[in-house]
């Protein structure tokens, strides 16, 4: 079996407002070749960097994971980077003339509804995967994240808030492209309204709002739409997992479990992963007889609704 590297089949934009920094951002995607990888740029900038994305380049991971440093920092790039992994894309440059990536509704729906705006194409190298080769382990206090050898890619993760709408949640994904179009992209980003003037302190959520994350006080929802899942919020844990570790730079071969894990573990468990050769091997995606061939198959799918 040969699963083909990913690009988008034209350029696309989208506008919207930076969840932090409160600024209107426009975001452009355009066509990459093989072996590009997924890059960023500042379009803004005076000087232009090009940014490639893997968890070597993550900075600050309070709140979102960011990449790069100074004026060419680039915000909030888990959700883009979570349907990005989904449809395969492996290579796309996503130029955007602001400090982070659009919140759009605060899931990754918006960004799927773009992709398929865009098309998404074959090109002519054999995708990779990174094989994960031994169990890596990464705690912080009462947190923790490991990934272990896997035929696949699943991600097993609990959250527990001392609150009566989120509680204790836990959610077992096993990854395809169909099922992360039906279970995970739809689930929004969530806040709790007593946490806002301390963020807004630290220059974060200037741009939050109804529109585009769940807010709840110290009692319920205050959407008035509700919860699109009843456990919309683990559901968004793992669509947060997904773009965090696909800074590895390749599609996962590997069990990921993970308890009350943010930005910051995801990240560290991603440098432990690269940072011994003996943990991991890059492999063709041929290689391995036990990945599903349909894993990534995305023709004509269909766009969920946002009710």
């Amino acid at each position: 079996m040969k699963v083909y590297q990913r690009t988008v089949s034209k350029s696309v934009s989208v506008t919207g407002v930076g969840l932090h920094s409160g600024k209107k951002i426009t975001l452009c995607l355009k066509p990459m070749p093989s072996d590009s990888g997924i890059c960023f740029v500042r379009s803004d900038s005076k000087n232009p960097k090009t940014l490639m994305a893997n968890a070597l380049t993550v900075g600050v991971t309070e709140n979102n994971t960011s990449i790069g440093s100074g004026e060419s920092t680039i915000q909030t790039v888990e959700h883009l980077l979570s349907v990005l992994y989904a449809l395969g894309i492996d290579n796309v440059l996503c130029e955007i003339d602001g400090p982070e990536v659009p919140i759009m509704d605060g899931s990754g729906a918006s960004f799927l509804y773009l992709l398929r705006q865009a098309g998404v194409r074959n090109l002519e190298k054999e995708k990779k995967l990174i094989l994960i080769r031994k169990k890596v382990l990464v705690r912080h206090q009462d947190k923790w994240a490991s990934i272990e050898p896997h035929d696949g890619f699943s991600i097993e993760s609990s959250i527990s808030f001392d609150h009566p709408v989120i509680g204790d949640q836990k959610f077992k994904f096993d990854f395809s492209s169909s099922s992360f179009i039906d279970k995970i992209v739809r689930a929004r980003t969530f806040g709790l309204l007593r946490d806002v003037d301390s963020l807004r302190d630290k220059g974060l959520v200037k741009g939050g709002s109804l529109k585009n994350a769940i807010v709840l006080d110290d009692f319920k929802v205050l959407n008035s739409e509700g919860l699109r899942f009843k456990d919309e919020f683990i559901r968004h844990k793992i669509l947060d997992t997904i773009g965090d570790l696909s800074l590895l730079g390749f599609p996962i071969a590997g069990s990921v479990k993970s308890h009350k894990a943010g930005h910051y573990l995801n990240n560290q468990l991603c440098r432990e992963v690269l940072s011994n050769k003996e943990n991991y091997e890059i492999v063709n995606v041929s290689e391995l007889k036990s990945i599903d061939e349909n894993i990534y198959d995305i023709d004509g799918f269909a766009l969920p609704s946002l009710a």
